[in-house]
């Protein structure tokens, strides 16, 4: 298992690595048609879904001194409102781009220390009893993808997909 610099990371690693996984298995399946498909013109489709959580991976990057660009950025950061009108990515570019950032990002979550994670980092939530700091960020992060995850997963069964699998694939180590 690979030991991060700071302790405090030892709680994120796993929760990426799961996260990583389950972004692979929630997207096992799924046609480039039926991930456009919205449900009554209400809910984000899956391929939005997908890209907002790739778009997470970058921003996470950024933080964590990465300068690597989303190259769909305009389209997800901050969760910007799915535009029918817009030309989204496929599943597989999206997964292409996944597998590009997510093990830089890794190799970042054991590398990053405790002060890095103590700098302040402005998300402009104003919140009182969240400090704004890289680590708090690296937490909101985690939350995000396990939340794009659910609404994949449930978008899954709504599109007549069977449920997703926690099935691991040993040999991806991010």
């Amino acid at each position: 298992m690979d030991t991060p610099q700071s302790k405090k990371m030892e709680l994120i690693i796993p929760a990426y690595r799961m996260h990583t996984q389950s972004f692979l298995n929630v997207l096992d399946g799924i046609s480039e048609e039926d991930g456009l498909k919205r449900i009554e013109g209400k809910t984000n489709h899956i391929v939005w879904m997908a890209g907002n959580f790739v778009n997470m991976r970058y921003s996470l990057g950024w933080v964590l001194g990465l300068r690597d660009e989303d190259p769909y950025s305009d389209l997800f950061f901050q969760g910007k409102a799915l535009n029918e009108s817009n030309t989204y990515p496929t599943l597989d570019e999206l997964e292409k781009n996944f597998h590009d950032i997510s093990p830089k990002i890794f190799q970042k979550l054991l590398e990053v220390t405790d002060e890095e994670l103590d700098e302040i980092f402005e998300m402009g939530m104003n919140i009182p009893f969240i400090r704004e700091t890289k680590l708090n960020f690296v937490g909101m992060c985690i939350g995000r993808e396990d939340y794009l995850c659910g609404q994949i997963g449930l978008m899954r069964r709504i599109l007549d997909y069977p449920g997703m699998t926690y099935d691991m694939d040993e040999s991806i180590k991010y």
